[in-house]
């Protein structure tokens, strides 16, 4: 009786839709057109941690194709106080980094994708100056890593409607 409510619910999953992005490794239609997305410079620090970070989920076949496409991003980078003593000291801030993004076929300058992304991290703000610096930097790398994940998701969905 277990095995055959097991064969009927994989049945079931099975008939859900539900097919893998990255199916067929990186022969796949997706990873194809994310090799041949280029990444447009970044300014900041902040666009290199993210322009860095898109490269390097971009280039998932390992081979060099052509650009058929263009990713487009502007970032906002902001830093804002949150907790306060009674002598206004802070003592908690919210780094919030947002990025809005275009993708574009290069052929016909067609925009395929306009989109943003975004994600915060809180950071406590401690007596040593050196500290929270490194806190403020540690968490602008997560957050790079964070949006550059989500834009190359969109990205992908957006590739795989193309095919």
């Amino acid at each position: 009786m277990r095995f055959v409510l097991a064969l009927l619910t994989a049945c079931m999953l099975s008939a859900c839709g539900l097919q893998p992005i990255y199916a067929g490794g990186g022969s796949a239609g997706v990873v194809q057109g994310l090799s041949a997305v280029q990444v447009a410079p970044i300014e900041g620090r902040s666009g290199w941690l993210v322009a860095t970070a898109l490269e390097d989920r971009i280039s998932l076949s390992g081979s060099q194709a052509t650009p058929r496409y263009r990713l487009d991003v502007q970032l906002d980078d902001s830093l804002e106080s949150l907790g306060l003593l009674s002598d206004e000291r802070v003592t908690r801030e919210r780094r919030i980094l947002r990025a809005r993004y275009q993708l574009v076929d290069l052929s016909t300058g067609a925009i395929l994708l306009d989109a943003s992304a975004g994600s915060d991290a809180g950071i406590d703000v401690v007596s040593s100056d050196y500290a929270t610096i490194a806190a403020e930097r540690a968490a602008l790398e997560r957050l790079s890593q964070v949006v550059a994940d989500q834009i190359v998701t969109r990205v992908s969905l957006a590739l795989r409607k193309q095919d």
